[in-house]
Order: C-alpha cells, then sequence, then structure tokens
C-alpha cells in the first residue's frame, strides 16, 4: 500500500497562517501520512497529492489573495481529491471559544472546489509581524497569538482519520 500524500499550502508567509500549516503537516506526518508543506505561491499542480489542505489569513472579512489564486488555479484538480480549508483569523479567542463559519469568500471557494470542510484558528500578530498595520495594533495592546495548538493539531489528526478511512 502506498503512502498517502497530502499537499498542506499556506497563503501567507507572515504571521499564524504559515505556523498553522506547519503545525498540520507535523501532524500528519506524525500519524503516518506524507505531508508537504508549501507557500501557495509556489503551487502550481496539485495532481502528484493524494489530499490538499489549503489556508490562508482573514483580514477584514477577506481571506487570503495567494490562496484563493492557488484554488483557482488548480479549481479541476481539487474536485476531484479530498480538500479541507483553514483560516487564521481572529486576533482574540473567539476562535478558541467557538466554531467560526466561513467568511464568504472562502464559502464560495469551498463550494467551487467541493472542499469537505473549513476550521478557522486564532491569529497571530506580535512585534515580529511585519507592517504598519501590526505595529499598530500591538501599540494599542491589541495584539497576540491567539493560535490554540491542542484544536490545531486535533483537527489535523481528524483529517489523518479520514485519509485513514479513505483507503
Amino acid at each position: 500500500m502506498t503512502q498517502v500524500r497530502v499537499l498542506v499550502a499556506y497563503g501567507s508567509k507572515h504571521g499564524a497562517t504559515a505556523g498553522i500549516a506547519s503545525q498540520i503537516g507535523r501532524t500528519l506526518r506524525e500519524d503516518g501520512l506524507d505531508a508537504t508543506v508549501l507557500p501557495a505561491d509556489d503551487v502550481k499542480d496539485v495532481r502528484g497529492y493524494d489530499a490538499v489542505v489549503l489556508g490562508g489569513a482573514l483580514y477584514a472579512g477577506h481571506w487570503s489573495g495567494k490562496a484563493k489564486r492557488c484554488a483557482e488555479r488548480n479549481a479541476d484538480y481539487l474536485k476531484h481529491r479530498p480538500v479541507w480549508l483553514f483560516s487564521s483569523g481572529p486576533v482574540d479567542s473567539s476562535a478558541e471559544q467557538h466554531e467560526i463559519p466561513p467568511v464568504p469568500a472562502v464559502a464560495r471557494e469551498m463550494e467551487r472546489i467541493g472542499a469537505r470542510e473549513h476550521r478557522t484558528f486564532g491569529g497571530s500578530i506580535t512585534s515580529g509581524t511585519p507592517g504598519l498595520i501590526a505595529r499598530a495594533m500591538v501599540r494599542a495592546g491589541k495584539g497576540g497569538d491567539f493560535r490554540n495548538p491542542e484544536q490545531i493539531q486535533s483537527w489535523a489528526h481528524h483529517i489523518s482519520a479520514e485519509l485513514a478511512a479513505a483507503h
């Protein structure tokens, strides 16, 4: 039996999204899957993967343009494999406290490519996050790292279990 190959792609190189993707990839590998973690801009063709997990940052109700373009570029192929979407979102504890529905742009992508589900995780804006808005938020005391490693790991285990049941 061949090992299931999973692509974990993320739409932003700074902040929470890359870290969430990295943790998902690490957990999938611990579960025995062959997981590759890449920036969404580097993903030209998903045909070499059995499943895809694609994530992007939420900003003012919009999903990462890089993640969206990756989904659009590969839409025909994504329709024929299991896909999960995630967002790194609120810079507060709301994602930890309750399930946050996908923003409209993500919901449209889910429908277009037939994604199985979506999960929003907390975001992260710290003094190391580049950009004027990030610096202003940190100065105003509104920054922080609101990712919950246990929730991310639990969701990745859920994906592993679904893929194991299908193969």
